[in-house]
């Protein structure tokens, strides 16, 4: 795998190997003092480290489509589609990394499952 250069390849390159089941390679990228939001877990980098290995056992064959990247300052946000299984319609979600330097400090995610039937044509994405 390449080495990320920009910060908005470190949250994608983050993404994609927690997704895919890289777990610990994804956690290169992180700061020693990173904390997140996911109200579902403890706010230490373990916690959820844990809960995205136990996520990826569950769900072996999650799939991550990055539609877009936007940084400004020291943050990117990353809007994407993960899928569970190829058929799923999947889960729109939004991820935002504060950097330091081109370290990952801290993460928030923020998310909603897509409906097979929505009245809006323009869809999730």
């Amino acid at each position: 795998m390449k080495t990320p250069r920009t910060r908005k390849d470190i949250a994608r390159a983050f993404l994609r190997r927690a997704a895919t089941g890289k777990v610990r390679e994804a956690y290169e990228l992180v700061d020693p003092g990173f904390r997140h939001h996911n109200p579902y877990f403890r706010g230490d980098a373990d916690s959820l480290r844990k809960g995205m290995e136990e996520a990826h056992a569950k769900f072996p064959r999650t799939a991550i489509e990055i539609q877009r990247a936007l940084e400004e300052g020291n943050l990117v946000a990353v809007h994407s589609r993960v899928k569970h299984a190829p058929a799923d319609a999947g889960f729109a979600v939004v991820h935002i990394f504060r950097f330091k330097g081109m370290r990952i400090v801290e993460f928030w995610d923020v998310g909603m499952e897509v409906p097979k039937d929505s009245p809006n044509q323009h869809g999730a994405f």
